[in-house]
């Protein structure tokens, strides 16, 4: 059914467990994984001419983001490794990470993207916009939403 899944990932909780389910329903179906972590573009300080001396250069951040993007996405190889998927990581950069995720999975002939909701409604999901929401609008290819269980009593 689906071949290649793109799986994204932030790093939070959330994103975590999605990518878990998302290696397991890759494993189930035979497909490979692309992780994905998506950083924001470098910004410059809105008064250039006072650059404090601890504001990371654009190489600083690029650098960082790579590394935190590198631990994100490896998680998720670790869990395809074991589980005896294919699987390629990448980080990206971009204002939206909502386009970049639907730039990539065409990109690399994703037939499936596969990402976790955090679960807001009503004002929260207003007022913070959604990721997943975006890539539901913006996306040709399918997009799995996986939603967590919420444990009774907890938040």
């Amino acid at each position: 059914m689906y071949r290649k899944i793109l799986i994204t990932t932030d790093g939070s909780a959330v994103s975590s467990k999605t990518a878990c389910a998302g290696v397991q329903f890759a494993e189930q179906l035979g497909a490979e994984v692309l992780a994905l972590f998506v950083a924001p573009e470098y910004q410059y300080p809105v008064y250039v001419e006072i650059i404090p001396p601890s504001y990371p250069s654009e190489q600083e951040y690029r650098a960082a983001m790579q590394r935190a993007g590198h631990d994100h996405t490896r998680d998720v190889a670790d869990s395809c490794a074991r589980r005896g998927v294919r699987c390629e990581t990448l980080t990206a950069f971009h204002e939206s990470a909502a386009l970049k995720i639907v730039d990539m999975a065409q990109q690399h002939g994703c037939d499936l993207i596969f990402m976790g909701s955090h679960g807001r409604s009503g004002w929260g999901q207003l007022l913070l916009g959604s990721v997943t929401n975006k890539v539901l609008q913006h996306s040709t290819i399918p997009v799995l939403v996986h939603r967590l269980i919420q444990e009774p009593g907890s938040k």
